[in-house]
């Protein structure tokens, strides 16, 4: 709504005018009331009288300016020029009118506190930020190398695996060593594993989003997943969402995720279990819940499962969740994680329908 002229007129008059307008108007009126008295008593000198009345309320307002200027405008002037310069970062700037021991000193002490507490705070952020980037390069240095590493263990570890395929076909079929070429097999595979998550982990893949189906895509990893579980008694069901808008992703980096955390659930099930996935939108974004009826996750163990190398079974790499939190962040989204021991597991994929702009 559009203030009247008047108004407008008024909010930009200086607060020094403005505290005389109600001052003038007490005194005119005052004026205007003596005088009328004055004149209905027939007192002689009414003229002087008046003109000493009006110069006593014009000495009046001129010492209130006096006071206002000293004890109100100073301080007021001194505050701007220091807020313009914590403006343009100089976090050292201080007020002087704080030293005074009224309420605009303390208001001044006040001031001087937040500004000493905001340099305080951007001390510590600039320090907390060089140790972010030194881990960082620390990181980035470590995974060149383990990308260097796994690429040259990888070729040695084929040629092992062709040597130990040749040895058992060589083996008779009644020869006590099939036993043991069979966990070598089975070692060699769980270390290719590791190499394989390590070299995921070094380098990911950037994604490459677009709209697609969500429904599509976790229904796709639910079909890999029970393939898994043919000889086992453990249901894993899928609960998609009718009319679901299209969501920004890369279905095969979101599809390895929701597959990880099916297998996940299934390994957590020793006997019969199910897993269940569902999908159900949650305002500007969507959820796809995975939930099984497996052991849970320890107290101890649930802060650091996303963790690299950090695993709670023999045979995991330690990588897999980690990989996947790191796809989720990439697409704006955040996995959540609740577990009770005994009771099961339930992780939360939560991916904005639209990615954020600074991740294309």
């Amino acid at each position: 709504m559009k203030l009247p002229q008047f108004v407008r007129w008024a909010t930009g008059i200086r607060w020094q005018f403005k505290v005389f307008i109600p001052i003038i108007g007490v005194l005119t009126l005052s004026i205007t009331a003596i005088y009328a008295v004055l004149r209905s008593q027939e007192i002689r000198g009414v003229q002087w009288t008046l003109f000493a009345a009006v110069c006593f309320a014009i000495i009046l307002c001129f010492v209130l300016l006096s006071v206002l200027l000293v004890l109100i405008e100073r301080p007021l002037e001194e505050l701007m020029q220091t807020i313009a310069k914590v403006r343009g970062g100089d976090l050292t700037a201080r007020v002087d009118f704080a030293k005074r021991v009224d309420d605009v000193g303390r208001l001044g002490q006040q001031f001087n506190e937040m500004i000493q507490q905001l340099d305080e705070n951007r001390r510590l952020i600039e320090e907390l930020h060089k140790r972010e980037m030194a881990r960082a390069e620390h990181l980035a240095t470590l995974g060149e190398l383990a990308a260097g590493l796994a690429h040259e263990i990888r070729n040695p570890l084929a040629g092992i695996a062709g040597v130990v395929d040749i040895m058992s076909k060589e083996l008779p079929p009644n020869s006590s060593s099939r036993a043991v070429i069979g966990e070598v097999h089975r070692e060699i595979l769980h270390i290719q594993a590791i190499l394989n998550d390590l070299l995921s982990y070094s380098r990911p893949r950037p994604p490459s989003f677009h709209a697609a189906n969500l429904n599509t895509t976790v229904e796709q990893a639910v079909e890999l997943s029970r393939q898994q579980v043919r000889t086992k008694p453990i249901q894993v069901k899928f609960e998609p969402v009718p009319n679901l808008p299209p969501v920004e992703h890369d279905p095969a980096l979101i599809q390895q995720v929701i597959l990880n955390l099916i297998l996940n659930g299934i390994q957590a099930i020793s006997g019969t279990g199910e897993v269940l996935v569902a999908i159900f939108p949650d305002h500007d974004s969507v959820i796809v819940q995975v939930s099984d009826t497996g052991r849970g996750i320890s107290v101890e163990a649930l802060p650091k499962i996303f963790k690299p190398f950090f695993t709670t079974r023999s045979e995991g790499t330690g990588l897999g969740l980690s990989l996947a939190n790191s796809i989720v962040q990439s697409h704006g989204g955040r996995i959540e994680v609740a577990s009770t021991q005994g009771k099961g597991t339930q992780f939360k994929v939560s991916l904005p329908l639209q990615h954020p702009k600074k991740t294309r």
